[in-house]
């Protein structure tokens, strides 16, 4: 059988993988929620959710430093990669091992394609289904209350020394948009480093420290209310905002909360 991974690229397997190695924390997750926890042999430390599964799984390293030897004796049917999470130079080396699936992911269309991908290779597509309709049934019922609601304007940090921020072509800032926010950053690509006299920031209703990748914590609140004085600035789980596996069943609710 033939399937095609977010980046076109063609991977052939002869039956259903039963035995999956996934490199990217999100995926893993979504694995574990579509009913393949026993089929993964091997997950990153990053892995977090569910709590337990590092525990019955082998670690094969993070998410950019990995253990090829670790996963080859493994003898895993399919890699799970993604390509933000992993470097080219991890890929490569593992295609000799087994066939690499490697996502791409920059919006809820992009993350639906993927889950439908995974539904598809796995025979899982029953529930791949009913996952869509629940994040949907979310995003609907969240739209429904924000509708008459002006956006407001947000700077998202992902890390400190040096200071980073989330702009446009990623995954985090279509979720700023799901989630009511214009991204003041919006003019810059991916994740530019920033000072923080940075004219932007001016214009930012709202400064987003982020939980990840950087664990920003109240420090850093009382940090920058030294130099924003006026700024609401708070401290959101990141997790809501940049994993695009089967969390997003609670990303609405977040964004309500917040």
């Amino acid at each position: 059988m033939i399937f095609t991974d977010q980046l076109n690229k063609q991977l052939s397997l002869k039956e259903i993988p039963k035995r999956i190695v996934s490199l990217v924390p999100s995926q893993t997750e979504l694995l574990v929620d579509l009913g393949l926890r026993d089929a993964i042999v091997g997950v990153t430390k990053f892995c977090i959710h569910p709590p337990d599964l590092r525990k019955e799984k082998t670690i094969v390293g993070g998410t950019k430093n990995v253990n090829i030897g670790k996963i080859m004796a493994l003898q895993p049917d399919i890699i799970l990669c993604n390509k933000e999470e992993n470097s080219l130079e991890i890929v490569e080396s593992l295609k000799g091992i087994a066939p690499v699936h490697i996502s791409d992911i920059y919006n809820l269309d992009d993350a639906f394609e993927l889950f439908k991908m995974y539904g598809y290779i796995f025979k899982v597509e029953e529930k791949v289904s009913l996952l869509i309709s629940k994040i949907k049934e979310e995003r609907s019922r969240f739209q429904s209350i924000v509708k008459n609601q002006p956006k407001r304007k947000a700077a998202y940090f992902i890390w400190r020394n040096p200071w980073m921020v989330a702009a446009s072509n990623t995954f985090i800032d279509a979720m700023l948009r799901e989630a009511n926010f214009s991204n003041v950053f919006g003019s810059e690509s991916r994740y530019p480093e920033i000072d923080l006299s940075h004219p932007k920031l001016n214009e930012a209703d709202i400064i987003m420290l982020s939980s990840e990748p950087y664990p920003f914590k109240n420090k850093h609140i009382k940090e920058l209310k030294g130099l924003f004085p006026e700024k609401t600035i708070q401290l959101v789980d990141g997790e809501l905002f940049s994993w695009y596996g089967s969390r997003l069943q609670k990303s609405y609710n977040y964004f309500n909360d917040i």
